[in-house]
């Protein structure tokens, strides 16, 4: 029947894309770290309820995965990271010191339809601020994506953070006379625009009561890049990303409005220069959705961030890091089946010293053990040889150089660390 195939939408991690994996998360550890957020984890599954009144429409009945327990009760594979969040935070809101900066690294699961830059399964960073209602908090988390891009080698000629706030927005709605019901659709309208023909946005448009007037109102907006210089509350952002020296990443985008239901303020998204992916981050102020999972109202901020888009981007640019793949620092050799006892000794007592070892299973000619070392990318060889095994020593070699030298197997793990340059 041939080999089984991953579930659609997903990836196998193989060993270079597990490093990637694994950088990213160094990256993204150190970064949250220097701003003095912890790192937390929630559940992958969570109660269909949690996301149905918070997240949108869309997201919950097109995106989620959800099916009935044997209970009968309706589960989700988390679509998202905030909810849980704020359910974790509602939960015991008491007892935790305000302000609350939070990050989380893990996966996310969506039923969208696969394609370049989109899976259903991916990684996110999540990073948020909650207990703090102010523009400045929502600069700081603006910054700190700036600060991560830099760390990865990223440019504002490369990438930039696009920033508008919600409450503008529903001011000049009001002047544009779009009724408060309407809204949410509106905002949906405008997160789409990027994805959609112009006549065809219009027409939705129509669908979503905007008279012909309104429409071309709206759309004068979206064209204003100054409007920002009336909210008090942007003019404080851009302040403090300024101070956070984050300032030449960011720029107000009357576009950006973000499609999920529970923002309430600022919001941002970085996007590639060029344009050709979709947002590689997004997030903004959401200062009602504790309450909304039955907390108390604690005001918050963050952003969210998958793996795919950013990895397409960086390998668009030439700056995907080169990454040693190798587990082991030294690999164990030895040429007869009885001198296997001696191997996995040797390879304890390297362990033990603080080095990576491994040993090779079969007494294979040492030319093969040697090309498996070269082909693992392992730097050293410890070989025992009958000669060795004899007199209680080891031949150490160093494979990138061709040096090798006997010793006593006691002295082997001192030579091995000095000629990998460690102390």
């Amino acid at each position: 029947m041939g080999v089984i195939q991953p579930v659609k939408g997903t990836r196998d991690f193989y060993p270079e894309a597990m490093a990637f994996r694994q950088w990213l998360y160094g990256n993204v550890r150190k970064v949250s770290e220097q701003f003095g957020y912890q790192e937390y984890e929630a559940p992958f599954l969570e109660r269909l309820e949690l996301y149905a009144s918070k997240s949108g429409e869309e997201l919950v009945r097109e995106q989620a995965y959800v099916f009935p327990d044997r209970g009968g009760e309706l589960i989700a594979l988390r679509p998202e990271l905030t909810p849980s969040l704020a359910r974790m935070v509602a939960a015991r809101s008491g007892e935790l010191p305000r302000p609350i900066r939070w990050w989380s690294f893990g996966p996310i699961w969506r039923y969208e339809r696969p394609q370049k830059g989109r899976t259903r399964e991916f990684f996110q960073w999540n990073i948020d601020l909650l207990g703090v209602d102010s523009p400045e908090a929502d600069g700081e988390l603006a910054s700190i994506a700036a600060e991560f891009f830099r760390s990865i080698g990223l440019t504002p000629a490369d990438i930039r953070i696009l920033v508008n706030d919600r409450r503008l927005v529903e001011r000049q709605y009001d002047q544009l006379g779009i009724a408060p019901e309407r809204r949410a659709e509106v905002f949906r309208l405008v997160d789409r625009r990027d994805k959609t023909k112009p006549e065809s946005w219009r027409a939705q448009a129509a669908e979503a009561g905007l008279g012909p007037d309104q429409t071309e109102s709206l759309l004068a907006l979206l064209e204003d890049r100054s409007a920002w210089q009336s909210s008090s509350e942007l003019t404080a952002f851009f302040a403090a990303a300024r101070a956070l020296g984050a300032d030449d990443f960011l720029a107000y985008e009357p576009n950006v409005i973000r499609g999920l239901d529970y923002y309430t303020g600022i919001v941002f998204e970085a996007r590639d220069a060029t344009g050709k992916y979709r947002a590689i981050l997004g997030g903004g102020r959401y200062d009602n959705l504790v309450a909304a999972v039955g907390g108390e109202p604690v005001p918050g901020t963050g952003f969210a961030m998958g793996d795919v888009v950013l990895g397409l981007l960086l390998e668009d640019l030439g700056r995907l890091p080169t990454l040693e793949l190798s587990p082991a620092d030294i690999l164990v050799c030895a040429f007869a089946p009885d001198s296997k006892p001696a191997a996995l000794a040797l390879a304890a007592s390297l362990r033990r010293a603080g080095l990576k070892a491994e040993w090779y299973p079969s007494a294979d000619r040492l030319p093969k053990q040697l090309k498996y070392a070269d082909r693992q990318s392992i730097p050293l060889a410890a070989i025992l040889g009958p000669e060795e095994l004899a007199s209680g020593e080891v031949t150490l070699k160093d494979l990138r150089s061709g040096e090798q030298r006997r010793m006593p197997q006691a002295e082997a793990s001192q030579a091995a660390a000095q000629w990998l340059g460690r102390p």
